[in-house]
This record gives C-alpha cells, structure tokens and sequence, in this order.
C-alpha cells in the first residue's frame, strides 16, 4: 500500500479529514523548505504539497508567482527539490509527499529519469497542472512504474465523461478546484463544493482533495465537513512573503495557522461521530 492509500486509509478509519499545506520548495531560502516541512507536520499537517518552481506558473494568483520567483532565484532546480525531499526522509518516513508544478521542467528531464529520481528521493505523487489527462499516457506509464501516484485536477466546470476520464488516469487523490480563477481567490461557497464532491463521487472512489479559497480556521473546517482533504497554499505562502528575513517566524505564523485549522477540522469530525 503507498504511503498516501496509507494516510488517507488511517484518517477515515479515525473520522478524520487530511490537512495539505503546501509551499513552493527554497521559498524563501533553501535552508527554510526542509525544517518548515517538518514543522507542519508537527503542527497538524498529514500531507505535504511541495511545489516545484517554474518560470510561468499559470495556474497560481500572484502570491504563488512571487514565491516561484523568490525561488528561482535562488536557483531551485528540479534536483534540488528531490535533494530536499531525500532529506525530509531521513527523519520522516511516514508522511507523504506530493509535488506539484508544470510539465515543463519534468519534460525537460525526461519523465522516466524524472520518475527514477523521485521514487528514490521519497516522493508519493506527482501533480502536474498543465497536464490534461487525454495527453499523459506516457506519462502515467513512467509515474506507476515507479510507484508515484498521479493526480489531476478537477473543476467547477468538468463535465462528468471527462470526471470519469481523469479518474481513469488519476491515483492517490483528486484535486478539486472549488472555484474558477487562480490560486489565491476568495470567494467560497462550499455549498456548490458539496455538490460538485457528491457528482464525482458518484464516479470515482478516490478521496477528494479541495483546495483555492481556503485561507482560515472556518474555510478549513467548512470544506472538511464535505472532503476527505482540505489543501491550503496562499494563505501559507503570505506568511512567507511577510517574514522573509525571519525564518522564525515563518515556523511560527505557519504552524499556528495550522493548528488551528487542524483543531477546527478536528472539533468538526467529533461533532459528526
């Protein structure tokens, strides 16, 4: 069993919903990813979303453009990402990693070198934004071969033969963007997130992830009481912005953030039981 069928398994046996943090790897500095990583999993995190920078995240609002270029310029590389996720394992053998980015930079290594690297290096799942499911058999095939786990996203807008085609393709999660836009939006109505869960649903029995629009205690804790993950990127990233000289800090604003919406969401599943 991987280690995300592990987690995901362990969570719904004790009623729980996963908590996925994401940053984007050497943001601010390469020394911060690492110690930061392990800090949110104290704080309450049960997956990590490590995001690999690339030049034109298209996908991301503008704080997530800011944290790829704060990264790049400090010359983060593909390799220095798995560099960071070897280290991680060292000392965290339980706690899975998803990496998220665009294909480019994984195209550029050649998928099968790519995969090679990140199952050595400990990774669990692969996220690639700009990878539509209809384009990724070659891609999938390296990703299994390796025991990486694929997962795609899904919007507002996804069509059910196309729901039933990403799943085909997807293992590990789904990610279901809950609103239209980039990272970073605001609006949330978690009422149409229920929907939209309960539709797919109705196709695939892979646990559902949200993410975009989730910025608090209260925003964590509506979107748990419907999915099996809740992921929160912005929210974590503008504490990285405002401190970037006090890596401290930074542990202390984000695991904060954390506990409390890992409190929220856990008060949440008790009242359920």
């Amino acid at each position: 069993m991987s280690r995300l069928a592990r987690c995901f398994e362990n969570l719904k046996a004790n009623n729980k919903t996963a908590l996925i943090p994401y940053i984007a790897a050497g943001d601010p500095d390469l020394s911060v990813t690492v110690p930061l990583m392990h800090h949110m999993v104290k704080q309450g995190a049960n997956i990590i979303e490590l995001g690999v920078p690339f030049s034109d995240p298209s996908a991301d609002g503008p704080t997530i453009q800011l944290s790829m270029e704060r990264a790049l310029a400090q010359h983060i590389s593909v390799l220095k990402v798995l560099a960071m996720v070897k280290e991680f394992r060292q000392t965290n053998t339980d706690t899975p990693v998803v990496l998220m980015g665009y294909l480019n930079p994984i195209e550029k290594m050649g998928y099968a070198t790519f995969a090679t690297a990140a199952n050595e290096a400990g990774v669990d799942g692969v996220l690639t934004v700009d990878l539509p499911p209809e384009e990724s058999d070659d891609f999938v095939k390296e990703m299994k071969a390796n025991k990486l786990d694929c997962i795609f996203l899904i919007a507002p807008t996804t069509i059910e033969s196309r729901i039933s085609k990403i799943a085909e393709y997807g293992s590990g999660f789904l990610y279901y963007v809950s609103l239209k836009g980039v990272t970073g939006s605001s609006i949330l109505d978690v009422e149409a997130v229920a929907q939209k869960l309960e539709q797919i649903r109705s196709i695939t029995a892979l646990p559902l992830a949200v993410g975009f629009g989730i910025k608090d205690e209260a925003s964590a804790t509506a979107v748990g009481k419907v999915a099996d993950a809740v992921v929160v990127g912005s929210a974590i990233v503008k504490k990285i912005e405002a401190n970037t000289d006090d890596s401290g800090k930074i542990m202390q604003e984000i695991g904060d953030l954390l506990l409390s919406m890992r409190k929220g969401m856990d008060n949440m599943t008790q009242e359920k039981v």
